[in-house]
């Protein structure tokens, strides 16, 4: 059964832990040709749009189950923010959860819902990230 409203609420995750490093900060920041000196050094603060990396993994999960028929080639990311509660340091460990919160089907196309909450090892709440994916389901 392809993703529907009855998938609503489920959730994926929590990931495997994601250490954060400053080795990967400044890799990320240097890719991004950010030179903030923030990014860099043993207290290293990563870059905002690093805690795409992590959530990732959860977003694995979700093309990973065959029970909804997504493929990634059939979508389009139409929207994305973060919302940051702490920023994401060298020397956390992080987790990501992924929650469907909404499925709206139009025709062919579905309308998903996202929200991917960052928590380091203690539990607590880093960053969250609301995304609305289109999903093209394949013609008959």
């Amino acid at each position: 059964m392809p993703i529907s409203p009855d998938h609503i609420g489920r959730v994926f995750g929590p990931t495997a832990a994601y250490e954060v490093t400053a080795v990967k900060i400044a890799e990320f920041a240097r890719a991004l040709g950010d030179d903030n000196p923030a990014y860099r050094g043993d207290q290293a603060v990563a870059p905002p749009t690093f805690a795409a990396v992590i959530a990732a993994q959860a977003w694995d999960q979700l093309w990973a189950d065959p029970e909804l028929d997504l493929t990634l080639a059939r979508v389009i990311h139409a929207d994305q923010a973060f919302q940051f509660v702490h920023p994401l340091r060298a020397g956390q460990r992080v987790q990501a959860s992924l929650t469907i919160d909404g499925v709206r089907q139009r025709g062919p196309l579905t309308h998903l819902g996202l929200t991917v909450e960052l928590r380091d090892q203690t539990g607590q709440l880093l960053a969250s990230s609301a995304s609305t994916l289109i999903h093209r389901q394949e013609e008959a």
